[in-house]
């Protein structure tokens, strides 16, 4: 067909007859059919099938390996840890410090990604996070390993912003982008599943060195891949943008040190109570509230600008994401605990309890694709609440010890942990793939980095304050029943208990986002444009 438009910058053929440029005032030009058309091409910019596999590829396998160096050190740390002579009170520092300066920076280089290109900033990403793998594996000390995993954020917090926004501007509204999008979205589960088996098994059978070798390689290849099908003048806007250096001195340490506390706060020496972590809280939240004053009336081009929150339904989306990843967070942190510490399972056999994670999000992946642009949008998110309240819903109710001898193992995972895993899949995989689609395909163009950048901070924010919450939830309670000497089983359910709270509110925040199917349509910059030839 003669007229097919550039998904990246919105060129069409002026061939009479055809779709035309938005600039030319002719949008009205499209029949539905040329929309529906365009929606599921491939874009003009990918040259050839190879180039979009590649391209794809490299986007997604980004995500997979920023959950790699998350789920998988959490397995490796023990052994880790005992080779490295690292105290205990120190350990949750390693695992936990690289969420922390991913989220702090996720709107600085979303920021970058418009002043210098998608493409730039999302290979230089993963240039600094192939660096600090490696010095990762070579660390001698806790000191050294820290720092490293510290770096190894700062790549994460670069890239993801990066490819999330590459794809909003390559893809079109329509049946093509859902599935792409879907394959994102599965993307998180799959790398999780596997940096947990490579974790069990070099934590388990060889040096704990090769999880970083393993990393280091697979990151390399992203980097390979992205080299040559990232097109090289993708992502690159208005040339007028500048840095919001204000923004960056309130956001980015606000940020951190509310993240700091919410993340230290459960394992420091008083909980709570400690007065590092109520400052460093009380700061950080005072820093946000300057950030809010700084964006609004100070900054000229503020980092996050108010027209990012306009779209219809954008903040209970919002809202839904920062909440939804909470519950995710909670259901993998304590069923992972749950599993090897209360049901006496090795980290092999806990890494294999983990397949319907990986294998729910390959099945979404492959049918979420097809159903974005036929069920309504808030249908999907509701199915996605019930799947958050489900996966922490049943884990209180597996029975005790005494209540296990007369079940078996089998029947034990069969009739609790799979239904639970499944269940978690289908809120996290659906949460990524409708709200990634929803705000990508609502934003104009010069927004799409920044709103790749709000919706991953969100979701990093929402799995770091949600998860602080249930362990000062399991910390008050344990204080309160401290006669009682209750075991690891009660503490959990405590946590699970706060989870399904977390979800009920989230299904709230999912039945009242009436959004609607993600079917072909025009582009945000070209509804604007139609709008204002008409007016």
């Amino acid at each position: 067909m003669a007229g097919l438009i550039e998904a990246n910058n919105g060129i069409f053929d002026s061939t009479p007859g055809t779709p035309r440029t938005p600039e030319d005032g002719n949008c009205e030009a499209l029949s539905k059919v040329d929309i529906e058309r365009l929606g599921r091409q491939r874009p003009e910019t990918l040259a050839n099938w190879a180039a979009e596999a590649g391209f794809v590829f490299a986007v997604v396998a980004s995500l997979c390996m920023s959950e790699y160096f998350i789920s998988g050190f959490n397995i490796v740390l023990p052994a880790l840890a005992d080779a490295l002579d690292i105290p205990e009170s120190q350990r949750t520092w390693p695992a936990g410090v690289i969420n922390l300066t991913t989220a702090a920076l996720l709107l600085p280089f979303a920021r970058l990604c418009a002043i210098y290109g998608g493409r730039s900033v999302f290979l230089g990403g993963h240039v600094w996070l192939l660096i600090w793998s490696i010095v990762c594996g070579f660390s001698k000390n806790a000191t050294m390993l820290i720092a490293s995993r510290a770096m190894q954020g700062i790549g994460a917090s670069a890239f993801l912003p990066a490819g999330l926004a590459l794809l909003g501007q390559t893809y079109r509204p329509g049946p093509r982008k859902n599935l792409i999008f879907s394959f994102y979205g599965a993307s998180a589960c799959v790398g999780f599943y596997f940096g947990i088996i490579i974790g069990a098994l070099t934590g388990q059978l060889a040096d704990w060195t090769v999880y970083f070798w393993v990393g280091s390689a697979l990151v390399f290849a992203v980097i390979v891949t992205g080299f040559f099908t990232i097109p090289r003048n993708l992502g690159h806007d208005d040339p007028d943008v500048r840095m919001d250096w204000w923004g960056v001195c309130t956001i980015v340490p606000g940020l951190a040190l509310v993240v700091y506390a919410l993340t230290d706060g459960g394992n420091a020496p008083d909980s709570w109570r400690t007065p590092y972590i109520y400052v460093s809280f009380i700061v950080g939240a005072l820093l946000l509230c300057a950030a809010v004053y700084v964006q609004g009336w100070v900054s000229a081009q503020p980092l996050l600008p108010a027209d990012i929150f306009r779209p219809k339904y954008m903040k209970r989306v919002s809202a839904f994401i920062f909440c939804g990843f909470g519950v995710f967070s909670i259901f993998l942190f304590y069923a992972s605990f749950y599993i090897e510490e209360v049901l006496g399972a090795t980290p092999i056999q806990t890494a294999v309890w983990f397949i319907p994670l990986a294998l729910g999000g390959f099945i979404l992946a492959i049918t979420g694709g097809f159903v974005l642009h036929i069920l309504p949008g808030h249908i999907l998110l509701i199915v996605s609440g019930i799947g958050y309240v489900l996966c922490v819903l049943l884990f209180p109710f597996i029975p005790t010890q005494d209540g296990l001898s007369g079940m078996s193992t089998s029947h034990l995972y069969w009739s609790y942990i799979f239904p639970s895993m499944i269940c978690g899949t289908v809120g996290i995989d659906i949460t990524y793939n409708v709200t990634n689609v929803f705000v990508t395909t609502s934003m104009a163009r010069r927004h799409q980095a920044t709103a790749a950048g709000l919706i991953t901070s969100l979701g990093y924010l929402g799995m770091a304050f949600w998860l602080g919450v249930s362990e000062l939830a399991i910390s008050t309670w344990a204080r309160s029943h401290i006669s009682e000497n209750p075991d690891l089983r009660e503490r959990y359910q405590v946590g699970f208990w706060t989870g399904v709270g977390v979800a009920g509110l989230t299904l709230c925040c999912a039945a009242t986002a009436r959004i609607g199917r993600a079917s072909a349509e025009l582009t945000a910059d070209e509804k604007y444009e139609l709008e204002h030839n008409a007016a």
